[in-house]
């Protein structure tokens, strides 16, 4: 599984990509948030985090099987 990191999220994690091949493998899209979070606590202070399942938009219960490309993309703010 690939994990895409964007904007500030590129910035907290210190890459812009990265692959869980250390046995870790997230059931749904809320699994994979929560260990982001317990991986890189600068997550938490964010208020809003979207992330896309193999370029669909995916909310907290799609299902992960492990083969997916994710991409994580922070709040975008406008003006």
């Amino acid at each position: 599984m690939n994990v895409l990191f964007f904007g500030i999220t590129k910035d907290i994690v210190g890459s812009s990509e990265i692959s869980f091949s250390d046995g870790f493998k997230p059931v749904n899209v809320a699994e994979l948030k929560k260990h982001l979070i317990d991986s890189y606590p600068e997550f938490s202070k964010l208020n809003s985090l979207a992330v896309a399942v193999n370029s669909e938009y995916a909310d907290d219960n799609v299902s992960l099987m492990g083969n997916e490309e994710i991409a994580i993309i922070p709040p975008v703010s406008g003006g």
